[in-house]
């Protein structure tokens, strides 16, 4: 067995206040660097935004979850269409690892090496806030980046909510309160 088949689909508390997840995708990792770093391909699985390539520069990202499959699934009442967060790079070693700021608190680190042909990406996001919140962030990644790996591989993904409502009752079990 080999380390990309032993991969866990669900992210894990790796400390307290951390999750980290991990993803096989289709290499090169340059490749997908660019669904990281340029606001056209990151919109298709996650958040638009621009940013500039520099540690410390601002940047928004702007989730269109509703925009993410045709169809979107059934948005989860009280969850808004569009969502925005100002963000910073904290982290820039291209094409292996960005690192960038979450809300006023929280910290996102994105890792990608070479794996034969394929990359393996490891997400790890620290200070992450209390609660169900906590939950519903973990339901987040995991939902996005299976719409990465679908974007990535060619394949048309489930309808972005109706994923994220079953993953968000899974994670209700995985992360405690």
């Amino acid at each position: 067995m080999t380390d990309t088949e032993t991969i866990d689909a669900y992210g894990t508390l790796s400390a307290p206040d951390t999750l980290t997840i991990r993803r096989i995708l289709p290499g090169p990792v340059e490749r997908v660097w660019s669904y990281l770093t340029e606001s056209d391909l990151r919109r298709k699985w996650l958040a638009a935004g621009d940013m500039d390539m520099t540690v410390g520069a601002p940047f928004e990202l702007v989730w269109r979850n509703n925009e993410l499959t045709d169809p979107p699934g059934k948005r989860p009442d009280g969850l808004t269409g569009e969502h925005r967060m100002e963000s910073r790079i904290t982290t820039l070693e291209p094409p292996h690892q960005l690192g960038f700021t979450w809300g006023a608190d929280g910290e996102v680190t994105i890792s990608l090496s070479a794996q034969g042909s394929d990359v393996l990406l490891t997400l790890v996001h620290r200070r992450l806030p209390e609660g169900e919140m906590r939950q519903m962030i973990g339901a987040g990644w995991h939902a996005h980046l299976d719409l990465l790996v679908a974007r990535a591989s060619g394949t048309v993904p489930p309808p972005f909510w109706d994923a994220w409502v079953g993953l968000h009752q899974e994670y209700k079990t995985r992360i405690p309160l």
